[in-house]
């Protein structure tokens, strides 16, 4: 990331970079002292246990993904769909958040604690997504309807493996993001 970081920033970098690379089960303690070429002993100078990496890992996570991603698009400017587009680029285009969200999910799907936080940060995405639809949309069923096929785009085009045969996936993708954050006809005019 560029900045200086204490011993304990880079324990938990090191914890996120293993996560993404194989899962929380590859966040082993030896293993990252290895990587980092320190000696383990180091590791409970900043951490109780390996328990309490995860945690903040997971806080580091939801500040960067979350907090970090919302304080970048209100800088930028721009209308609120312009956030929303900068958000999702931000989130599940990049090299370091997109890995590291999609194993958060993976981690979340036998971790009940890690899945509540995911919630808790999926709701605050799909809020923005809900606030940046109800500009245009007045029906309160089809903001719903447009923000989870958004959230469902943004993630879901990861896993997807189908070929679209007369343009990219980018191309198609920028497509069908157009159709979700575009009023129709029936929604009315989009304030301007």
């Amino acid at each position: 990331m560029g900045a200086l970081r204490t011993p304990r920033e880079k324990w938990v970098e090191e914890g996120l970079r293993a996560l993404a690379a194989g899962g929380v089960d590859a966040v082993r303690v030896e293993a990252m002292a290895k990587s980092l070429s320190v000696t383990k002993g180091g590791f409970y100078g900043y951490f109780a246990d390996r328990n309490a990496l995860l945690a903040a890992m997971l806080d580091t996570w939801e500040q960067e993904c979350v907090d970090d991603v919302f304080e970048r698009i209100e800088q930028e400017g721009g209308d609120i769909l312009d956030k929303v587009r900068l958000a999702g680029q931000l989130t599940f285009s990049g090299d370091r958040l997109l890995p590291i969200d999609l194993a958060v999910r993976d981690w979340a799907r036998r971790d009940p604690e890690v899945a509540e936080r995911l919630r808790r940060v999926d709701n605050r995405r799909m809020q923005l997504l809900r606030d940046a639809i109800s500009t245009f949309c007045p029906d309160p069923d089809e903001v719903e309807a447009r923000s989870l096929l958004a959230f469902c785009m943004a993630i879901g085009s990861h896993f997807l493996a189908a070929d679209h045969p007369a343009h990219s996936r980018d191309q198609v993708k920028a497509l069908a993001g157009r159709f979700i954050l575009t009023p129709t006809p029936e929604a009315g005019p989009q304030p301007g």
